[in-house]
């Protein structure tokens, strides 16, 4: 079997709506496909719906934003949790509102050097759908300024740029328990991407582990070869579920689907600890 456990549609910031995204998984010869829009579950009735059509193997999933203490980005892959579940939901509105005054001062900031407004961002993104930086950059590319998202994300939009914004975010301590009290399955997504900035110390692991996390995502592009060996020493070591994903965003990254993909064993454990919503294998 082949499975990705890890892609946006336009609910996020991919660029394809939920059944485009399931027809190009099937093209792209993959049997289970989940979809983990960011802080969102609005995608999965009309995924889940495509995919039945195809034959596709679906797993309701979400990328919930957070950040440790020590003021570094963490994301949190939800599978399988139920979508209903209030004080997940509260959380997770604190995070969409504060994307979107991060992204108003990103712009207000970039708007100070080039031809980029928070009309033309708006422009890039569905209504209620998910605010963020990758939005701004295909505003920045439709501007001229840069020729993809991928050019803005090295430099005007790096973490390292005069107009990076942190944002408050749910602890990812707490957003595991969170996801657990929901029936959910949380796994660390991309845990050792250093490329996108600073990687979380050893202490914020395990301080996940301790509170639930049910496993990592080693297999990822953006994780160094360094960090994979680490992450597959973790798992074994604390007997963690292993995923590999494409974190596909259609045309909005290079990412192309599958290729990273997780073992039928560990989605079986998956989908053996979720009770919060059920996958449609």
């Amino acid at each position: 079997m082949r499975i990705d456990l890890h892609t946006h549609s336009n609910v996020s910031d991919g660029t394809e709506t939920p059944a485009e995204l399931m027809r190009a998984a099937s093209v792209a010869g993959l049997d289970v496909v989940a979809l983990t829009d960011h802080d969102q579950t609005t995608g999965w009735a009309e995924a889940a719906a495509q995919a039945g059509k195809l034959g596709l193997g679906f797993i309701p999933g979400m990328e919930i934003t957070c950040q440790d203490t020590h003021g570094i980005s963490v994301h949190l892959l939800s599978y399988l949790h139920d979508p209903t579940y209030q004080p997940l939901l509260d959380e997770l509105d604190i995070a969409l509102n504060s994307r979107i005054v991060r992204a108003r001062r990103i712009v207000d900031l970039l708007a100070e050097d080039y031809p980029i407004s928070w009309d033309l961002v708006g422009e890039h993104c569905l209504p209620g759908s998910t605010v963020g930086r990758p939005h701004i950059a295909d505003a920045l590319v439709t501007a001229g300024v840069v020729d993809n998202r991928n050019e803005a994300f090295a430099n005007i939009l790096s973490s390292r740029s005069r107009y990076y914004v942190s944002h408050p975010a749910v602890n990812p301590a707490t957003a595991v328990q969170l996801v657990r009290e929901a029936g959910g399955v949380p796994v660390f997504a991309h845990p050792k991407a250093s490329a996108r900035g600073r990687v979380v110390p050893d202490s914020t692991f395990y301080e996940m582990v301790d509170a639930g996390l049910a496993g990592v995502e080693a297999h990822h592009r953006d994780n160094t070869a360094e960090g994979k060996a680490w992450l597959l020493k973790l798992a074994a070591d604390r007997d963690l579920i292993v995923t590999g994903s494409s974190d596909y965003h259609g045309t909005g990254k290079l990412n192309r689907l599958g290729e990273n993909l997780t073992e039928p064993e560990m989605l079986h454990r998956i989908i053996a600890q979720g009770t919060g919503t059920q996958a449609s294998i």
